[in-house]
């Protein structure tokens, strides 16, 4: 069975009949005459390099047949790194205290509701105490939660302050007309 020649005009030297006369010598370049520094023996290996031993398992290197049961599955080292992919599992993080939860909601429900803003703001100081205590997350929330309690209070108080101002105001006018 023959396959296709490969896309991009490579030849694969290993195939037979891709040469027609391959160099006899392997002391000889490609092109078949000597090389003028190289010295010319009769022994056509004298010349190269002694070659590393075969590899032992199953991949063996080029021209030497594998060592032992070529079928037999391959032993291989335990890796020095773990494998890529998913981290390990890290320690479970500390839980998130409720009352900062609760606190921060209440802050917030606070711009409809006025009356919540600061509860939000006195359960944020209760649970700051729990967490300084009790070493939870939600620290953040907490100080948000007094900050945004706090702020609308002020506002609330302000609106209240302006609101009496203006009642006052416009019953003292109302009295003068007569």
């Amino acid at each position: 069975m023959s396959y296709p020649p490969p896309s991009g005009g490579w030849q694969d030297p290993s195939a037979p009949g891709q040469y027609s006369n391959p160099p006899t010598d392997p002391t000889l370049p490609m092109g078949g005459s000597p090389i003028p520094s190289q010295p010319t023996s009769s022994d056509p290996y004298a010349a190269q390099p002694p070659s590393a031993p075969p590899a032992a398992g199953p991949y063996a290197a080029p021209g030497y047949p594998p060592a032992g049961d070529p079928y037999a599955a391959p032993s291989y080292q335990a890796p020095g790194y773990p494998a890529p992919g998913y981290p390990g599992y890290g320690a479970p993080s500390a839980k998130t205290n409720t009352m900062a939860i609760v606190a921060l909601v209440l802050a917030l429900v606070g711009f409809a509701s006025c009356i919540t803003a600061p509860i939000g703001a006195i359960l944020g100081h209760v649970a700051r105490k729990q967490i300084r205590e009790t070493g939870e997350q939600g620290e953040g929330m907490a100080k948000a939660a007094i900050i945004v309690g706090w702020i609308l209070t002020g506002l609330l108080v302000l609106l209240i302050a302006v609101y009496v101002v203006v009642i006052i105001v416009a019953i003292n006018s109302a009295d003068t007309s007569y």
